[in-house]
């Protein structure tokens, strides 16, 4: 069963605060990312592109890890550890326009490259640690 995010940890994901994603390399040791996030309900997810690190590593394996510091309070932190229960190109594109306009405020994602297919991540969270 999943663990519930507490309101305090929704309010800091709800904020433009980059998180850290670390996923499993084939070796077996951790590859840290930092990324933006946001929720669906209770899950969170976050968006990539087929081909990446992370996207091969969570193909591999779905085990994540996933920090949030708060970056006006550092010892307001949210720590989860979850599996990835879905990744779809479906609505992808208009996910990252969406996390686009959060962090950035900004209607469309800018980085994008030719030929660049979106991934959108879906984590359910096993275990989360609330500090602050």
């Amino acid at each position: 069963m999943a663990d519930a995010l507490s309101p305090k940890a929704r309010a800091l994901i709800a904020r433009p605060v980059l998180a850290s994603l670390a996923t499993l390399n084939p070796d077996g040791s951790p590859q840290i990312t930092p990324l933006w996030v946001d929720l669906d309900g209770d899950d969170v997810v976050f968006n990539t592109a087929k081909g990446r690190k992370k996207a091969r590593n969570l193909e591999r394996d779905p085990r994540v890890a996933v920090t949030v510091v708060d970056p006006d309070d550092q010892y307001n932190v949210v720590v989860f550890r979850g599996t990835v229960v879905d990744v779809t190109t479906e609505g992808a594109d208009a996910h990252i326009d969406a996390l686009a306009k959060k962090y950035l405020g900004v209607d469309s994602y800018p980085m994008r490259r030719e030929g660049e297919v979106r991934i959108r991540v879906t984590v359910r969270t096993d275990h989360i640690a609330m500090q602050g």
